[in-house]
């Protein structure tokens, strides 16, 4: 009998370390893959955080990232406008004339690299209607569209809904524009505020201040050359 109860209480004890062992063992993986995991998310943290400086100092190094033209050529370009306008549409609301005459995307980049006018036409068509950025201000608008630098919290949208009779509409309103200027000048026929500006630099002069400069002049000619006085009985007749 007493040698069965050794027995057991050896074997009880012997299972007792065994299941300590094991618990330290399980415990123990349990730490490492703990451990590993808090290592990878270090890990994850640190490349995000490289990230984001990498993207600040390319930002504050070139300020035309968020531009949408930054890095498109304008071969692709031509490509998304056609794709989702079509020839017609974007000769409608451009005017101009490799979109209507025998259009295709080869003949008309050919057209855009030689002529800056157009192609800078269809850069600003890609960014406010296409892209459908908000407006720039007065100083980025004097720039080439591939020049502006486009703020990070204006977001390209959802391309702008175009059609053939707006953009003739358009057309037709910019050639009456056209037409109500200016030919010498510029402005706008009946544009008072060019009309005083001009006017208050000395640019016209009314009808009165021409006859008032007259006078001024016959006034220093007299200064000048008095005439001789009168004589009272020069136009005298005597009675018969």
């Amino acid at each position: 009998m007493k040698e069965h109860t050794t027995n057991t209480e050896t074997s009880t004890e012997t299972s007792t370390e065994e299941n300590t062992e094991q618990a330290e063992a399980s415990m123990s993986e349990e730490d490492l893959n703990q451990t590993e995991n808090e290592i990878e998310k270090k890990i994850e943290k640190k490349t995000e955080n490289k990230t984001e400086d990498k993207v600040e100092n390319n930002k504050d190094e070139n300020p035309y990232l968020n531009n949408p033209l930054h890095g498109v050529g304008l071969k692709t370009i031509l490509e998304e406008l056609v794709s989702h306008y079509g020839f017609d549409i974007l000769y409608a609301y451009l005017n101009i004339k490799c979109f209507k005459i025998n259009p295709s995307i080869a003949a008309s980049a050919k057209f855009l690299k030689k002529t800056d006018w157009a192609r800078e036409k269809v850069e600003v068509f890609y960014l406010y209607q296409y892209k459908n950025l908000p407006g720039v201000s007065s100083e980025q608008f004097k720039l080439p569209p591939r020049e502006r630098i486009v703020p990070e919290h204006h977001k390209p949208g959802k391309p702008a809904k175009l059609s053939i009779e707006d953009g003739e509409k358009l057309q037709q309103k910019r050639a009456n524009n056209a037409a109500s200027r200016n030919s010498y000048t510029g402005e706008r026929k009946g544009s008072s505020k060019a009309y005083n500006e001009r006017r208050s630099a000395g640019h016209y002069k009314s009808r009165d201040s021409r006859f008032d400069d007259a006078d001024a002049a016959d006034d220093d000619w007299d200064d000048v050359n008095p005439a001789p006085p009168k004589d009272p009985w020069g136009n005298f007749k005597p009675k018969k």
